[in-house]
Order: C-alpha cells, then structure tokens, then sequence
C-alpha cells in the first residue's frame, strides 16, 4: 500500500529542523567578535573563526531541534491554536506534529549536534585555552534545558546571552586569548535585538505555551505588556550603540548601525497595534528579523571601516 503523505525531500526536511535560515543569528555576531579582534589587535585567524562558528552553529542547531522535541512532547506544538494559523516564526518547525520527521530521531540529532559542537570546542580549548569550555558548557548546557528555563520566564535572557555576548565574546576570544570591554559592549546590541526576535514570536504563541504551563516572560506579563516588553528591546540597543560611541568604547563608524532605527519603530508600531492579531504580527516579527540582522551587519561594517580607513 503506498503512503498517501506526500512527504518533501529529507535534505529539505532536515535543513527545515535545524532552523538553518536563521542561522544567520549565530553568523553575526560572530563576525562581530571577530572583526573586533582584528580592530583592535591586527589580528584574524581564519581556521579558528571557523571553528568557533561551527560549533556554534552546532549548538544553535541541537538547542532548535531539543526545543522542538520537547515542545512535541509537552503538546504544546499539538495545540489547536496552530492548525488556526501557522507560519514559519510560530510553533516550531511543525515537522513532528505533522509526522515528518520522528521524535526519536530529532532526539538523537539533537544530542549528536551538541556533541559534535562541543569536540569541536575541546580542540578550540587546546589551541587558546580552557576558558573557551566555560563558554561552550553554559551554551550547551542553556540550549538543552532550554524548554525548562523558558517555562520559568528565563528562556529570553539565555537567548540574548548565548546568541549575543558569549558567541561575540568567544569569537574574539579565539582570535586574542583575552577579553576586554569593547567586544562585550558591542555584543549587547545584538544580544537584545535577537532576545527581540524570541520575544516578538512568543507573542502569538502564548494561548498554546500557556495551556501546557510553559510561562514565558509573554505568558507571565500578558500580551499588552509583553508588547511593551518588546519595545524597550528594540529602542535599548540604539540606546547602547550611541552610548558606546560617546564613552568611546566603539569607534564613531558605529553609528550608522542607527540607521535601522525606523524599521525597529515600524515594527514596535505593528507590534502595539496588532498584538491580538497573529496573521498581521508576522510583519512585526520579519521586520525584527531584519532589525537584528541588519543591525549587526552595520556594526560589522562600521569596525571594518574604521580598520580600512584608518580612523
């Protein structure tokens, strides 16, 4: 008898659960921490660059696909609400609750992604010493109860910690072995903006993260103040970027990563305005999408800039 499903590709599928179009949120603030490195110390290795975003893109892939498996089991990605309306930033990949893919095997790729991200952060460990371990433990060890520490209102934070300061740090770490302020107030922009992403995609997905008792920072303050929740961080790292110009503790190039001020306000607008509307909320959370992304693009060429050009 011949399956009635038409299932897609499984390189499509598996591409699909690793959430890989949204790795751009690893790859940025990588090459922040990297350009950083070069600004201030000359420096720019490109093996270890490397290595350090692969085992961070290893571990941003196993935190997706363990929060998807316990999200299907939870029945949080079964509840109603997501055969109503669904899109790609809401619910998960959906690729459990509609049978494409089987919990089991998703557990194990999860499992065998923080795996291979930490080996890979072991032989970093070799090369520029051990502080690097305590960056890929808190990172591995955050994505895997990542269900857990959102369901106690935490889950926001350690998404602004693990995609922003530590992957920045720890990229400029690689490069230097040794820490200073400038990497760690560039990484915060970045760190809120993506902390905005989660924030804003949580919004439509609180009926379903409330009914099964996953209390997200949105389900704890109710979506009217979640919404104003979500404009302090998008208006914070303009905030934080001008404030870091001034101090000079980045260089003046950095402002214009300002420049994708009115969009974040677009958003913000959206946002205030259509809370209670999950089809209309989708602008919102691509227009953060693009906030984060562009943003940090900006801060990366405003670093570049200035090594180019001297200043």
């Amino acid at each position: 008898m011949s399956n009635s499903k038409s299932f897609p590709p499984k390189v499509v599928v598996w591409i699909k659960e690793l959430r890989a179009p949204f790795f751009i949120a690893i790859i940025v603030p990588a090459l922040l921490g990297t350009t950083i490195a070069w600004y201030e110390a000359g420096v720019f290795n490109i093996t270890r660059f490397m290595l350090a975003l692969i085992a961070a893109l290893c571990l941003d892939a196993g935190t997706n696909m363990i929060n998807d498996y316990f999200d299907y089991k939870s029945g949080c990605d079964l509840h109603p609400q997501y055969q109503e309306f669904s899109a790609p930033f809401f619910g998960g990949s959906r690729l459990l609750p509609e049978g494409i893919l089987e919990p089991r095997d998703v557990f194990v790729a999860a499992l065998l992604s923080f795996g291979l991200g930490g080996t890979i952060g072991v032989f970093l460990a070799l090369e520029t010493g051990w502080i690097v371990i305590s960056l890929g433990v808190i990172g591995a060890l955050s994505g895997y109860f990542y269900t857990k520490l959102a369901s106690r209102g935490v889950g926001e934070f350690f998404v602004f910690l693990n995609e922003g300061p530590l992957i920045v740090i720890g990229s400029y770490y690689v490069q230097v072995q040794t820490f200073t302020v400038e990497p760690i107030i560039a990484s915060i922009p970045i760190g809120l903006l993506i902390a905005g992403v989660l924030w804003i995609n949580e919004v439509p997905d609180y009926v379903a993260d409330r009914a099964v008792g996953k209390s997200t920072l949105v389900v704890r303050l109710g979506k009217k103040r979640a919404v104003d929740g979500y404009t302090i961080l998008m208006i914070a790292p303009y905030a934080f970027i001008a404030l870091g110009v001034v101090l000079r503790l980045m260089p003046p190039c950095s402002f214009i990563a300002l420049a994708t001020l009115p969009m974040a306000l677009k958003a913000i607008k959206v946002a205030r305005e259509h809370y209670e509307e999950t089809s209309k909320l989708v602008s919102a959370s691509v227009a953060t999408i693009l906030v984060h992304l562009l943003t940090g693009l900006l801060l990366i060429s405003g670093y570049a800039l200035t090594i180019f050009l001297d200043l």
